[in-house]
């Protein structure tokens, strides 16, 4: 059978309370797995994609009731005063968890006109808004995640945000003390913006696994794409940063997000990556 559970805000011994039984929320979700994304802050999400989490269950922000086995005797029902703190919507549809932020906005209560055999006129009562689409769904079979936006689910699903992990200032600082980097016009690490935060944490990895000859030819790949809009000293083998944009193009080529098309020639920056297997 399928339920729809609550979790209620507030800290409480029991946080989740059963809502209905033998109805779902949502469409079945059809996805597969090897196509969605590993999460990526700075990947665009294409209209039909998804980004994932695998082996779920062993992350520090899952919560309890994925890590055992659902049985709808072990939650309460839901009662009337209850319902103004509902944090989110559970819809338990077989082996598969579907997942809704709620919000205030989509809690409604307006008189509604209403079309069967005849128009009536319908006087106005709580009613809670289902999306479209869940936010996230839980894999039980595959222990995996899927989501589109890692913001909206972040209140689900606490230190979830880790994904999102900016670089600390000691990290930012050690990234600007790089050989390669040479700062000017008074740029420092808190003229940083947050999104090249997170874009030096990725990048302080491709780094570390670059052998001193990938360095080396990383430094000429940025050149070559980014000769008019950063400065490269060829003696010092330096570039010269002193905008946050130069940055981030710095950024943009460590990660070679830069490339040519096969057909035409023309130079393109790639907004979003995936490696392909």
């Amino acid at each position: 059978m399928d339920h729809v559970l609550a979790r209620v805000k507030g800290k409480r011994k029991k946080q989740h309370f059963k809502l209905m039984s033998n109805e779902v929320l949502f469409d079945k979700v059809t996805v597969d797995l090897n196509a969605c994304v590993a999460y990526d802050p700075d990947h665009n999400l294409d209209e039909d994609a998804w980004f994932k989490v695998d082996q779920f269950t062993q992350q520090a922000f899952c919560i309890e009731l994925l890590k055992k086995d659902f049985d709808s005797k072990d939650y309460d029902d839901l009662i009337k005063h209850q319902f103004p703190k509902i944090a989110y919507l559970l819809s338990v549809q077989g082996e598969e968890f579907y997942f809704q932020k709620i919000t205030p906005r989509l809690f409604i209560k307006r008189k509604t006109v209403v079309f069967g055999e005849a128009a009536k006129l319908e006087e106005g009562e709580n009613r809670l808004v289902v999306n479209p689409a869940p936010d996230a769904v839980y894999f039980k079979s595959s222990d995996t995640l899927i989501f589109r936006n890692l913001a909206t689910i972040s209140s689900i699903f606490k230190g979830i945000d880790e994904l999102y992990k900016e670089a600390t200032d000691n990290e930012v600082e050690n990234f600007l003390a790089e050989s390669f980097i040479e700062l000017s016009d008074a740029y420092c690490v808190k003229n940083v913006s947050k999104p090249n935060r997170k874009r030096i944490g990725l990048a302080m990895a491709t780094l570390q696994a670059m052998s001193a000859d990938d360095k080396k030819n990383m430094l000429s790949y940025v050149e070559g794409y980014c000769k008019q809009k950063l400065k490269f000293d060829h003696q010092n083998q330096k570039f010269e940063i002193s905008t946050d944009d130069e940055l981030k193009l710095l950024l943009y080529g460590i990660e070679q997000r830069f490339y040519t098309t096969p057909f035409g020639q023309e130079k393109r920056l790639a907004n979003s990556i995936q490696a392909l297997e």
